[in-house]
């Protein structure tokens, strides 16, 4: 996947194996539980099945990450977890990340993407409504923790 400029300031690009510390330093200072391991980002750097992303404003000045999986034989990709950094949070770090998903969904010819969300988070459900994100499901204790979820879908279309 070729760099996606979001705006003047956030690029989004194909994690690499460099990113590795950043990624799983974000992952622990963002998630409280279900975070994503060293072994796992490592796995999904390395699989055509997934793809993980990450914004930042240089090469190296590390904003956020999303992380997305295909499934052979579907065209519904899975936005599984997006994170930014807490003093990048409001500009527009989610909206390059999703930009950039939605991106790599139609180019696998996926014709939805969807995903989960904490019923908690209202600044991840607004992000997503705000981007056409339809909600379409709940799952009672979804989460280590107990929180529920909410489900959304947008066509791709």
């Amino acid at each position: 996947m070729h760099p996606t400029p979001a705006s003047a300031s956030v690029r989004v690009r194909r994690a690499e194996s460099s990113d590795l510390d950043d990624l799983v330093a974000l992952e622990e200072g963002t998630f409280d539980s279900d975070r994503l391991s060293r072994t796992q980002y490592r796995r999904h750097l390395d699989s055509d099945s997934a793809l993980v992303l990450v914004a930042s404003a240089n090469h190296r000045n590390f904003l956020g990450t999303a992380v997305v999986f295909f499934r052979k034989g579907s065209r519904v990709a899975r936005l599984y977890s997006i994170a930014s950094k807490p003093e990048a949070r409001g500009k527009g770090v989610g909206t390059a990340l999703l930009d950039a998903v939605e991106a790599a969904a139609r180019q696998r010819r996926c014709h939805a993407l969807r995903l989960e969300v904490r019923d908690d988070n209202a600044n991840a459900v607004r992000l997503y409504e705000r981007h056409g994100y339809r909600h379409i499901g709940h799952y009672p204790h979804y989460y280590q923790d107990g929180t529920h979820a909410w489900r959304y879908e947008k066509s791709l279309d």
